[in-house]
């Protein structure tokens, strides 16, 4: 047997070099291509039971039959969601941890948190699209004599004790929404916060406080009943659920425009390809005409978008409540 040259042993060094990766590259593109290959894990910054998340588990368990995985929702509360915030931001950026984002997370905490804040509300994740919007409304205890925001702020001028409205917690959209409405009406409502919609509401019935600024769906049945009353809608349009009542816009304060919304992110680094894919799955089931018809119900409003123009409106809704925070001059203490 003649002995192999080296130039031989090369040229099949080379060989196997380039069998194994022809071997290896199917397995990578099939890694890529099969994307979610294993369970996605959802970071939520609230507990569970509430409306949005029997939402977000629907949409769960239609990731489920179109990806063949399981979309695992895990309930961190806390800290205006900064729990979940953090577990999110330092979760490996591939895709499989995901954070449930929100209006105060991206764009109320960083204005009034500022330097304390644990994350970056722009640098620490990627925007994938949004999941919902629902409505804000002004209700009012059934005493206060006022069907209309204009006739309540006369009211409110003529009163010689404090007229005060209630929000779900201090430092978010149901607390600066009273801010907006006492700059553009001249009031000087006294805000009363508590800790979640339903202590709100409860304290809202019985008379504490006059009014109140919640999510529609919290107060529709106590409206329904004659117990409360709503004085407008944060909506760009009415809405149905409450087709007599109008915006706050038709009375005449646009600037109370006000979705309370949610939406998807991952870790900045996650890839492109990941993003888009998620993307394209989520908003698929947001498109469901069947889901959209049990939110309906529900006060909720499906907001898909593109990761450009979900990351985007982040950007405006942070520039608006900033100004707001301003005006209020409130700030997170130690």
């Amino acid at each position: 047997m003649y002995p192999c040259s080296n130039n031989d042993r090369l040229q099949r060094r080379m060989a196997a070099a380039l069998l194994a990766g022809f071997a290896i590259a199917p397995v990578a593109m099939a890694a890529e291509e099969t994307f979610p290959a294993r369970p996605v894990h959802v970071y939520v910054p609230f507990a569970a039971g509430n409306t949005l998340d029997n939402a977000l588990r629907q949409v769960a368990e239609e990731f489920r039959k179109s990806t063949g995985q399981p979309m695992i929702i895990d309930n961190k509360p806390g800290g205006a969601g900064i729990v979940a915030a953090q577990a999110a931001a330092r979760a490996p950026a591939d895709g499989y941890s995901l954070l449930l984002v929100n209006t105060s997370m991206l764009s109320v905490n960083p204005h009034t948190f500022k330097e304390k804040l644990p994350y970056d509300a722009e640098r620490s994740y990627r925007q994938i699209t949004g999941f919902v919007g629902s409505t804000l409304v002004l209700a009012a205890n059934k005493t206060v004599p006022s069907n209309n925001l204009q006739e309540f702020a006369q009211w409110a001028r003529s009163q010689k004790a404090p007229v005060n409205y209630a929000s779900f917690t201090v430092g978010n959209s149901s607390h600066f929404a009273g801010v907006i409405l006492n700059e553009k009406l001249g009031l000087n409502l006294i805000h009363v916060p508590f800790n979640g919609t339903p202590s709100a509401v409860q304290n809202l019935i019985g008379g504490q406080v006059n009014t109140a600024f919640l999510p529609l769906i919290a107060v529709k049945q106590q409206v329904d009943s004659g117990r409360l009353k709503v004085l407008g809608v944060s909506s760009p349009r009415r809405s149905e659920l409450l087709p007599n009542v109008p915006t706050f816009a038709e009375q005449g304060v646009p600037e109370m425009n006000i979705y309370i919304w949610s939406g998807f992110a991952a870790p900045a680094s996650t890839p492109d390809s990941v993003v888009n894919r998620l993307n394209d799955e989520i908003n698929k089931i947001l498109g469901s005409p069947e889901l959209r018809a049990r939110w309906r119900d529900m006060d909720f409003e499906p907001m898909p978008m593109s990761p450009k123009e979900f990351t985007e409106f982040v950007r405006e809704e942070s520039q608006r409540w900033r100004k707001v925070v301003e005006v209020s001059g409130f700030k997170i203490e130690d």
